[in-house]
């Protein structure tokens, strides 16, 4: 019987997964420099990643009602086109202005793509398979935010915008999607007002809040503490340069990779709820422990650390949301966690960025450490049932 990644399919939404994280990975180890280049304060670098997230909150839910209505398709295939163009065209921006407003359209383009992913693996697959897809494309996401960073690292050596280039690779994966992706699509039939009142009435159950909850805490630490104020930690107290910044960020996706790629195994034996109450427990002590490191390869170990809860969190967290949803209302499951995770990583640069100004560096992380504690809190409370 031939394995789970040599399903073409999957293998196209891998490649989907990887656009839906490029936008915000490659660019990390730019941040540094981007503050000298453009001009920028410390508290407001968070706004290259701000006005990228901000579309999803907006749109991740039209583009999952669109993709219940109309097709999964018929969203996905012009949201690449949008990422692509845009994400490219902000490599010749002549401002700080023109930037900004390039990586909003760039945001309008990923709010769908990182959300129609997961619902057609939701679609193609179900059971301990639906587990294992997650997993795997947990893992190859995790390995883009390995990758990407490096890559953008090395690219920043030669210039703070060349990682800029790398959207370029959506426009013909949009071309793949549309000709070679077979997948279903669910019926459009029925009013639309009873489709809208079904699909909000089944995300009204504790077990879907609950898991809205740990995606909206996910991504305030991912985006707060991790992508935006670990690389300029690293800077300011070790001098670490764009390269070294990427290699360090990239260790906790190798784990993540790992660890995801485990999940089918993992299904068997442990009930999903504990796996991501041991992700935010994993949260705490890399937010914990970070601060209190002597050197920028010491911060690798909290790092993996983190890397460790997002492999036992991420797909976990999507095969139940999925689970939990019919295909003719998936993808407004889907869109509406993406929404939520959207507001997480719209919401924590600003939030982070009041706490950096108010008590330091420091209190960053060791707020990460309170939000990983409202994870566990919801995984044991609310998930009683999965």
């Amino acid at each position: 019987m031939s394995k789970l990644y040599h399903n073409k399919n999957l293998q196209i939404i891998f490649a989907v997964t990887l656009m839906a994280i490029m936008g915000v990975s490659s660019i990390i180890p730019s941040l540094p420099l981007m503050i000298d280049e453009l001009g920028i304060s410390v508290s407001s670098i968070g706004l290259i990643f701000t006005i990228f997230t901000l579309p999803g909150i907006i749109f991740a839910p039209l583009a999952g009602i669109v993709a219940d209505r109309a097709g999964r398709k018929r969203i996905l295939v012009p949201s690449l086109v949008i990422f692509g163009v845009a994400g490219t065209a902000c490599f010749f921006a002549p401002d700080y202005k023109t930037l900004l407003l390039l990586r909003l359209l760039q945001g309008v383009g990923a709010a769908a793509v990182g959300v129609i992913n997961l619902t057609i693996i939701g679609d193609l697959f179900d059971g301990k398979e639906r587990i294992e897809a997650m997993g795997l494309n947990a893992s190859v996401l995790s390995m883009g935010t390995a990758i990407f960073p490096a890559v953008g690292g090395v690219l920043a050596q030669i210039s703070w915008d060349a990682p800029f280039l790398l959207s370029l690779i959506a426009l013909p994966l949009a071309w793949i999607v549309a000709f070679r992706l077979d997948n279903p699509e669910p019926s459009s039939d029925g009013n639309f007002m009873e489709y809208l009142k079904a699909a909000l009435d089944g995300m009204k159950t504790p077990q879907v809040l609950g898991l809205f909850s740990i995606t909206l805490l996910t991504f305030i630490i991912l985006y707060g503490p991790i992508v935006t104020y670990l690389p300029i930690m690293m800077n300011k107290s070790f001098s670490s340069q764009p390269i070294t910044i990427g290699i360090v960020i990239s260790s906790a996706s190798f784990v993540t990779a790992l660890s995801a790629s485990q999940m089918g195994r993992m299904a068997h034996f442990i009930a999903q709820k504990y796996l991501i109450a041991f992700s935010a427990l994993a949260y705490g002590a890399s937010m914990y422990f970070l601060p209190q490191m002597s050197g920028p390869f010491w911060c690798i170990i909290p790092v993996c650390l983190f890397g460790l809860g997002q492999g036992l969190n991420l797909p976990n967290t999507m095969s139940l949301l999925s689970s939990l949803a019919p295909i003719e209302h998936r993808a407004a499951f889907m869109s509406m966690n993406g929404m939520l995770l959207r507001l997480g990583q719209t919401i924590a640069p600003i939030m982070m960025g009041l706490i950096y100004s108010g008590m330091g560096i420091n209190a960053v992380f060791y707020s990460g450490v309170a939000v990983s504690a409202g994870i566990f809190a919801v995984s044991v409370r609310t998930l009683k049932k999965a």
